[in-house]
């Protein structure tokens, strides 16, 4: 199951991203590269597709999540990529410090903003996948 997602992630990398969700600066990105268990950041892969009529509320609410994100104690990336054969579908790439720092990210407002969305019927999916960074900058 792995190959097919970085196949999915390699051929979104030169996808259309909407510029307001693209970092400005790279903040806190690792810099080495370490064997460590404990040093390896923890990443999050979200796919998701949208439902049509949600678009605008959803583009909303992903965006101020995305800034907010980037803002958080260890967060060091949170990126919202548009597939460009199906405007619907997104992935979400974040990387974090730990896993205690996703747990924290899930109990901030804008984060409940996407749970609430989701819940109330927003996604026609949304797949999370738990990834370890290995070589990341």
């Amino acid at each position: 199951k792995l190959m097919p997602l970085c196949a999915l992630l390699l051929s979104h990398s030169s996808k259309r991203v909407t510029t307001a969700f693209v970092p400005t600066q790279t903040k806190n990105l690792v810099r080495t590269m370490s064997t460590s268990l404990s040093a390896k950041p923890f990443s999050v892969v979200v796919q998701a597709e949208i439902k049509p009529d949600r678009m605008d509320e959803f583009l909303q609410l992903i965006e101020a999540n995305a800034i907010a994100s980037r803002q958080e104690p260890g967060c060091l990336r949170f990126d919202v990529l548009q597939a460009q054969d199906d405007p619907n579908k997104f992935i979400f790439y974040e990387m974090y410090e730990s896993p205690e720092a996703v747990d924290f990210h899930k109990t901030q407002a804008h984060y409940q903003k996407w749970a609430t969305f989701k819940e109330s019927g927003g996604t026609v999916s949304s797949v999370s996948h738990k990834m370890d960074g290995l070589f990341v900058p």
